[in-house]
């Protein structure tokens, strides 16, 4: 970063004021749904939006231990130095770890540090929190280990022409399959910040994870399914109360790397005699983003959202257009004219609106992929390269003093481009011709966990009451269309999809200091790798119908938190 982006950065937090900042960190076990469950209850703020996280107006002296039990509220032995009305003061912060295995292959997101792989993997986290007027410092770091297995990262017996069609995909993306070839060990900052902190803003550097819009599942800009990466930050920790309503938003300025992993394993195929591994830049990628959240004050309950992200070479970087590009737009989603650009776009639109009356909520996000920022075109081509998430959300109380009830919730994600020639252009969502990492960092997205191409339907029942949760849940998972079709649009072969059906049983459970929870879930993947075995038949007097190769993953997750 140049002494000009810093000087940016600090002309700007000057302007602005904010207070408390200790973070509730994105993905925090059961505490966070917590907060956001009582919402429909209207036992906590209605005035936080929970579309930029991690969420901060929480109280230092009580937010990480809110428990509806009262067994820990007022314990001040996490304090290592001062109390909560101290100007200096020093806490513990939860000491987590979490568990988590897959039986045959790759399966998960929203998991942070933790990758993709089979076997046993675990990640800890721990840390302090201190604060000097202004200043606080959160240190809360990670470190993940993984087994990472041995497993098949693409049929080899799909054709030649199958496996060229993969790497013209993945060659423009940092998705590795697989993590290396041994065991996997990395130590991160986590969900660390070091803050400069008055009244309802917030500037300072943090590598904490970021979700922006109304998701549970997945987020189309920001969501925890990769490592936080480190960026510079002013943002609200409040909302920002005005004569139209309040607000919410965050600047962030970041840096991402990639994985140094290829797409598959081994990566030595090649096509009429040319290696189809095609090594990506060893350049480092400047990420700006911007979300804003608004609350109108004429309609209690709802909030409207528009966020933006862009990220170039770190040695494309020229003038306040490309540290700050978010004045500037993209007139055509032409590929030849985004390689003019050397910029990576997506934006978005959302809304969250709560009902208390109802004990319900209903959300939207809707973006576009290298939006063209041409509103005729946009009123042309409203499906061109998008996507969407739409979910929903009930409570029904069956002990009201309690807070306990059933809660219900669906959720879609549509990634799927809709628009062939973008398909065969290779202009899908997260998937860049030009920054061939792709909007990723470390090998995971930055985005939707689900990754580029796919779909998502999930449903989710529990019994809930307080931090504790019990709960079924029942999903379909369709792994990359776009490279579906792309890699069949010669056969029109519509036998061949990827869909994840599963079913699992999962939940949280709080016992004085300590949260523990757990989750079991069977994957049964219909064409895994998109494979069809041509030696079986399904139909003897139809030679078309085959079976596709069918596996079954188990997923078991465990995982501790102790609050001090």
């Amino acid at each position: 970063m140049t002494k000009k982006f810093f000087g940016i950065f600090f002309l700007l937090s000057i302007c602005f004021f904010v207070v408390k900042s200790q973070s509730l960190p994105v993905g925090s076990t059961a505490v966070e749904d917590f907060y956001r469950r009582n919402q429909l209850l209207n036992k906590s703020d209605s005035g936080v939006s929970f579309m930029v996280r991690p969420v901060l107006p929480i109280d230092v002296s009580n937010g990480l231990y809110t428990d509806p039990d009262a067994q820990i509220k007022n314990n001040t032995s996490r304090y290592l130095y001062g109390d909560q009305d101290s100007k200096a003061s020093v806490i513990l912060l939860p000491l987590s770890m979490q568990n988590q295995i897959n039986s045959h292959h790759p399966y998960g997101w929203n998991d942070g540090a933790m990758i993709p792989a089979k076997g046993l993997q675990t990640l800890v986290s721990g840390g302090v929190y201190a604060k000097y007027g202004m200043l606080s410092v959160q240190l809360k770091p990670e470190i993940v280990m993984a087994a990472n297995s041995y497993f098949e990262t693409f049929n080899k017996n799909h054709y030649d022409i199958i496996f060229a069609r993969y790497y013209d995909i993945y060659n423009n993306i940092d998705l590795p399959v697989k993590f290396g070839t041994s065991s996997y060990a990395r130590a991160y900052w986590g969900q660390s910040s070091i803050r400069l902190n008055y009244k309802s803003l917030s500037f300072g550097v943090s590598t904490e994870n970021l979700w922006w819009g109304p998701g549970i599942r997945n987020s189309l800009l920001m969501s925890n399914s990769a490592p936080g990466f480190p960026h510079l930050t002013l943002n609200t920790t409040q909302p920002i109360k005005t004569g139209i309503g309040s607000f919410e938003g965050q600047l962030i300025a970041g840096r991402l790397v990639g994985s140094g992993f290829a797409p598959l394993y081994p990566d030595n195929k090649a096509y009429f005699g040319v290696n189809l591994y095609q090594p990506k830049p060893n350049q480092w990628r400047y990420l700006s983003g911007i979300v804003l959240t608004w609350q109108p004050k004429w309609v209690p309950g709802l909030f409207l959202g528009y966020s933006q992200s862009a990220q170039s070479y770190g040695k494309d970087l020229d003038g306040i257009k490309d540290y700050l590009p978010f004045f500037s737009t993209i007139k055509s989603i032409n590929a030849e004219d985004l390689s003019n650009k050397k910029r990576d776009t997506r934006n978005s639109m959302f809304a969250r609106w709560l009902w208390p009356e109802e004990h319900a909520e209903v959300y939207f996000e809707f973006g576009r992929n290298n939006y063209t920022g041409n509103l005729r075109q946009t009123l042309l081509q409203p499906d061109a390269s998008r996507a969407y998430i739409f979910g929903i959300r009930k409570l029904m109380l069956t002990n009201p003093t309690a807070k306990e009830g059933i809660l219900i919730s669906a959720e879609a994600t549509q990634m799927q481009e809709t628009s062939v020639d973008n398909i065969l252009d290779g202009l899908g969502w997260y998937v860049n011709k030009y920054i061939r990492q792709g909007y990723t960092y470390k090998g995971e997205s930055l985005g939707a966990g689900i990754g580029p191409g796919a779909n998502l339907q999930s449903l989710d029942v529990s019994w809930v009451r307080g931090l504790k949760r019990l709960g079924l849940q029942l999903e379909r998972y369709a792994h990359n269309n776009d490279f579906y079709y792309y890699a069949y649009v010669d056969t029109q072969d519509w036998r061949r999809h990827w869909v994840d059906l599963s079913l699992g049983l999962s939940g949280e459970w709080d016992y004085k200091n300590f949260i523990f929870n757990g989750k079991l879930q069977g994957i049964q993947s219909l064409n895994y790798q998109w494979y069809l075995d041509p030696t079986i038949n399904r139909n003897p007097g139809d030679p078309y119908y085959v079976s596709g190769i069918n596996k079954f993953n188990l997923q078991i997750q465990a995982g501790l938190t102790y609050r001090f």
